[in-house]
């Protein structure tokens, strides 16, 4: 009977390993293929009942409707995008250009002022050693001076690097922006289609599915509102107490970027607490930190709690599969490993898949 036992968990192990092992590739290679094509059906869906919802009221042919919010859709948020870009990458090219200019009129003043008190301290120490701190400054200065302008040259080919790649990036961006009016105009048609595949079980545990994750996306972006909102409060409370001007507005748009993975609070908090250390205000820069640090450690507590009471799953297991997530596939992992793990126990707790032991069967 052990044996049995044995073999029939070796099986169901291999079983599951294998789907995760085809869900794995499919998701790490196959899904940056079908990107555009992907994002396009998302579009649609979410375009969908709107489309229904106007073109009932204004007794509107279908497709038209659903040509004319596509159009609309895409005009609104290409030109919000468009100038956000723009604007980005306007700035962020002067910046880098003018880093050079900017390290000898600031930061080398500085480091010429903390060579000359230590060279100070070193003559009432020991005369004999200002030579050769004179030549460590020296090659400091040079070394310095050096980094920067390297760094300058690599951040505007980094920025000419991205325009180059921007005539690949307007081909996938046409291709979604196509297949988004075939799909929204006949999103019946080809919905309807591929649901006549399945079979009567199959088809009613796609729906399931479809209606469980699609709630639980909007319980993600519920948790991460508040998320953000607490944020910005601390933001503001902190940066007003350590008197930042402007404190509201600046901690808006810091809680803004929060919300990204790549960038996060630091993104912003971190190159402003050495500008304004290396400007000679280390007391709004340590001011600067104490905020920062607070801000992390809450948000290091509160989102695997919040996010995960919120679509069902432990704090612990939660920030697990968030790090997971993000490591296999960034940001897309870091959503999608959460909402999966859910799924999975939503599935196993209506006996649709059988996975983990329930609690009355231990």
């Amino acid at each position: 009977m052990k044996t049995e036992e044995r073999r029939a968990f070796i099986i169901k192990f291999l079983y599951y390993a294998i789907w995760l092992m085809i869900a794995f590739v499919i998701l790490r290679y196959g899904l940056p293929m079908l990107t555009p094509f992907v994002a396009a059906f998302v579009i649609a869906y979410l375009l969908n009942t709107p489309i229904c919802f106007a073109a009932k009221r204004l007794r509107l042919p279908r497709k038209a409707m659903a040509i004319f919010a596509v159009l609309l859709f895409y005009c609104t948020v290409g030109s919000l995008i468009a100038l956000l870009f723009i604007k980005l990458f306007s700035s962020g090219r002067v910046l880098f250009s003018n880093l050079p200019a900017i390290y000898s009129h600031y930061i080398e003043p500085v480091f010429a002022a903390v060579f000359s008190s230590i060279e100070q301290t070193v003559l009432r120490m020991d005369p004999s050693l200002i030579g050769t701190m004179e030549e460590l400054e020296g090659h400091f200065a040079q070394s310095a001076g050096q980094m920067v302008s390297s760094l300058s040259m690599d951040a505007v080919g980094w920025i000419s690097g991205i325009a180059s790649s921007l005539p690949g990036l307007f081909i996938e961006l046409l291709l979604m922006i196509i297949t988004t009016f075939f799909i929204a105009a006949d999103y019946d048609k080809l919905t309807g289609f591929c649901l006549r595949q399945m079979g009567e079980k199959p088809k009613g545990i796609f729906l399931n599915i479809q209606s469980y994750v699609v709630g639980t996306l909007f319980v993600c972006i519920r948790s991460y509102a508040l998320i953000m909102s607490i944020t910005f409060v601390e933001l503001a409370v902190g940066l007003t107490l350590i008197g930042v001007k402007n404190s509201v507005l600046i901690a808006f748009v810091i809680a803004v970027f929060d919300i990204l993975p790549v960038l996060g609070t630091g993104g912003i908090m971190i190159p402003w607490m050495v500008i304004t250390a290396v400007m000679g205000n280390p007391r709004l820069a340590i001011g600067l930190l104490v905020v920062y640090l607070v801000i992390t450690v809450i948000r290091n507590i509160i989102e695997p709690k919040i996010v995960g009471s919120q679509i069902g799953l432990h704090p612990v297991v939660t920030l697990v599969s968030m790090f997971a997530g993000a490591q296999l596939f960034g940001v897309l992992g870091l959503f999608g490993f959460p909402i999966g793990l859910s799924l999975l126990g939503y599935l196993n707790d209506t006996d649709t898949i059988r996975i983990f032991k329930k609690p009355e069967m231990e």
